[in-house]
């Protein structure tokens, strides 16, 4: 067993345990329709977990998002925010960057599928106050697999007791937005 299989094995026993009514998971056509849409990949270790786990539902605080709609998903949420960043003048949303889950406040949680490692993003919109996005771009974890080992240890920035940890290692601010989030029109 590599140590993928293990920690999508770990997730999917985390996932079951915290919820008994998780949707199933998606299917090779939903993974391949979701990526035509998306118009790009998606990292291989997120597609393995909806086609292992469960289409969303499941991981720190509301849980992943569903793949594709009715509502809000993956999909969705993506092809809205390029949408509104194609021709920008200040883009909002990179390019591969695609939203996982929502962290309410119009904050999410994102994948770069893009990046080998499959790094994970923190958008925070709260403070923008107009120009560049990029103080609104954070890096949570320079890999998915490291993201995901961090919410089974319980010891995620996002925790409820996060604030009493000194050990806490909170999201930094994205180097790469720049290069990433080009000024527009």
């Amino acid at each position: 067993m590599t140590d993928l299989d293990d920690l999508v094995r770990r997730v999917a026993t985390r996932a079951a345990s915290d919820s008994k009514d998780l949707p199933a998971p998606v299917d090779d056509a939903r993974i391949v329709a979701a990526e035509r849409q998306l118009g790009l990949a998606l990292h291989p270790l997120l597609a393995r977990l909806y086609r292992e786990v469960a289409d969303g539902g499941f991981g720190p605080d509301y849980g992943l998002l569903p793949l594709l709609g009715p509502g809000s998903s993956v999909v969705g949420e993506y092809l809205t925010r390029r949408e509104a960043s194609v021709g920008a003048e200040y883009p909002q949303w990179p390019e591969g960057v695609v939203p996982i889950l929502t962290w309410g406040c119009a904050m999410y949680a994102a994948v770069d599928c893009l990046s080998e490692d499959g790094q994970v993003l923190l958008f925070e919109p709260n403070p923008y106050s107009g120009g560049s996005w990029e103080q609104c771009w954070f890096l949570d974890s320079s890999g998915f697999a490291a993201w995901l080992e961090t919410w089974l240890a319980g010891a995620g920035w996002f925790e409820e007791d996060a604030v009493d940890r000194d050990d806490l290692a909170e999201p930094q601010p994205w180097e790469a937005c720049a290069s990433r989030l080009p000024p527009g029109a």
